[in-house]
């Protein structure tokens, strides 16, 4: 059998029909027109191939952020991607851990910390543009505990009472929040009654996760936590006095050569906005100002 012979209009191509062809396209030539349209075609997914990806590289930036900030960012995100077309992904874990991964090379454009010191390790390691931290907010510090603890009123000296058998508190060498409640617990001359009983998690996350499931009795959290509609409906907290600890004014850098520096710098001037402050500060987060910092 011929392999190319033609029946109706189909041409046999040795494992079945298929349309045949033009003779000359057969061939492997094409009708003028088409070669036009086939450079065209060509031009246009080079143009794509050009510009799409670095457009597409643009609109993402990768946030490093403290855990205290994980109940509070992602609806601000949400709003600062409808706003500026930016999506912003973000890692929430203890402000050590991020601080060191920055300081090794990880590949972050904004870190945002539960305090100053650690953006301050990114500026002394020379990954930061700017020559000091931002600072955005002013944490608070709480005592949390479950509706069913047994604990109807909380204060400090409720941790003196042998019946609250464990306190959970972040790890004050990883988190500013963990440092706060050392601290509170130094100042009232707690720690001698209570060091026996401290339950230590990772960051403030983990914290509010050991005190919400029972783990622990009780909590040393952040506010931003304590609002949660989670906590709010399963325990109630009391605010740590203010002269317990040292202010939590939490902090951010912008990392230095980073892909996202512009966007990062945007995202900062945003989160400084009048409606953004009145988020944050339902959240449980205060803005700083330059009366107030």
């Amino acid at each position: 059998m011929n392999p190319h012979r033609r029946v109706d209009g189909l041409a046999w191509k040795g494992h079945g029909f298929s349309r045949a062809l033009p003779a000359t396209r057969e061939m492997g030539a094409l009708a003028p027109e088409g070669r036009l349209f086939r450079s065209l075609s060509m031009a246009c997914a080079l143009l794509v191939c050009l510009f799409s990806t670095p457009l597409n590289a643009q609109q993402t930036m990768r946030l490093a952020a403290a855990a205290d900030l994980q109940p509070v960012l992602p609806p601000i995100l949400d709003t600062f991607q409808s706003q500026t077309g930016i999506h912003v992904l973000a890692s929430y874990q203890s402000s050590a851990t991020l601080a060191t991964q920055i300081i090794e090379g990880a590949p972050f454009d904004l870190f945002m910390a539960a305090d100053l010191s650690f953006p301050q390790r990114v500026i002394d390691a020379g990954k930061s543009e700017q020559p000091q931290p931002t600072p955005y907010a002013r944490g608070t510090l709480v005592l949390w505990t479950r509706n069913d603890s047994g604990l109807s009123t909380l204060s400090l000296d409720t941790l003196r009472d042998p019946t609250v058998k464990s306190i959970a508190i972040a790890n004050p060498e990883h988190a500013p929040y963990g440092r706060a409640a050392q601290a509170a617990l130094d100042h009232t001359g707690l720690t001698p009654a209570v060091k026996t009983r401290l339950v230590i998690a990772e960051n403030i996350a983990q914290t509010a996760q050991y005190a919400d499931s029972g783990n622990a009795q009780v909590g040393f959290i952040s506010l931003t936590s304590a609002l949660t509609p989670r906590l709010t409906a399963d325990g109630h907290f009391m605010r740590v006095p203010a002269d317990d600890y040292p202010p939590i004014r939490q902090g951010a850098v912008v990392i230095r050569d980073s892909a996202n520096a512009a966007a990062a710098h945007k995202f900062l001037d945003f989160l400084r906005t009048p409606a953004v402050a009145q988020r944050l500060a339902a959240s449980g987060l205060e803005p700083i100002s330059e009366s107030h910092p």
